[in-house]
């Protein structure tokens, strides 16, 4: 089983490369795992942005290899968005990118279809790699609002961490 994940990471990256334009820009490397207390300032600037606009949603957190460092499940918020915002945030830091990359490119259809295939690679807004000294150190996940409304509390989470 363990191959097979593998392999099927192993093609998606390479789908992924072949998909990206040689003029974009590498994503960021990996660097140590977000500290507790770094998970807690962007799950507060997310919260807070969720909090002012009247948005029940779930936040997650994790690190840069994709364990869950905190998960926050506001009031009245659907139990289907807890697993949701555990793969935005996930498929942000396996790859490298925000989920609304992959939703831009699924819109462009023809070659792109094929990014479907990528074991993992959420295609949502609300989902943000993290990033500390220039490397990736965890990524946010938020489901429950629309996708923009996702993407802005993520972007929140994400500014508190600067």
């Amino acid at each position: 089983m363990r191959l097979a994940r593998l392999a099927s990471l192993l093609l998606g990256v390479m789908l992924l490369l072949a998909a990206v334009p040689a003029s974009a820009q590498a994503p960021p490397p990996y660097g140590a795992p977000i500290t507790l207390e770094q998970a807690k300032k962007v799950m507060a600037g997310a919260e807070a942005e969720a909090r002012k606009n009247g948005w029940n949603v779930v936040i997650t957190i994790v690190d840069s290899g994709g364990n869950i460092v905190l998960v926050e499940r506001l009031d009245s918020t659907q139990f289907g968005s807890i697993e949701v915002a555990r793969q935005k945030a996930w498929s942000a830091a396996a790859y490298r990118r925000p989920g609304k990359v992959w939703q831009d490119a699924l819109a462009q259809a023809g070659v792109n279809l094929r990014l479907l295939r990528l074991e993992g690679a959420s295609p949502f807004e609300g989902g943000h790699p993290l990033v500390r000294d220039g490397k990736i150190i965890g990524a946010i996940g938020v489901s429950g609002a629309t996708g923009p409304q996702d993407d802005q509390i993520a972007r929140a989470g994400v500014d508190a961490l600067k």
